[in-house]
């Protein structure tokens, strides 16, 4: 799986695969208020991907998916985060710098999503070298 997500699936066209929901990750940086909307922070690699209910496999518009990576030193700052909304096709883009690997750990960027009616996600995604990635988050209903 080069290139991709350690939690979050790979995007994939095809309309029959199963929507299992995206594995939650330790909640990372996520204690602070949300980064600003911003859909570019850097350049050097982009992410792209998809927001999905579990239900029914449906897009989910209007998702808030927030990303967390870390500076050079590995300190996670404002100026190292940005949030997008996704479209009507629950699509969404994110450009940065490629993240970096700090204390032992793998290349990364800590991934919330937020979206009404729905649990909170909290993800990750390793970029294993690529210098793009394209994510499928699947998100579980909120329990009445």
């Amino acid at each position: 799986m080069s290139g991709l997500a350690l939690f979050a699936a790979a995007a994939s066209s095809a309309p029959t695969q199963a929507c299992k929901p995206t594995p939650d990750d330790a909640a990372g940086p996520f204690g602070r208020v949300a980064p600003p909307l911003r859909g570019k922070i850097g350049t050097g690699h982009v992410l792209t991907g998809v927001v999905l209910s579990v239900l029914d496999c449906k897009p989910i518009r209007g998702a808030r998916v927030d990303f967390w990576q870390s500076n050079k030193r590995g300190v996670y700052t404002r100026a190292t985060s940005g949030s997008v909304l996704t479209n009507a096709a629950g699509r969404f883009r994110f450009e940065g710098p490629r993240p970096v690997s700090y204390e032992g750990r793998p290349a990364h960027i800590h991934i919330r999503v937020v979206a009404k009616g729905h649990e909170i996600l909290l993800t990750r995604y390793e970029p294993h070298g690529a210098r793009r990635g394209n994510l499928r988050l699947v998100l579980v209903p909120q329990q009445v």
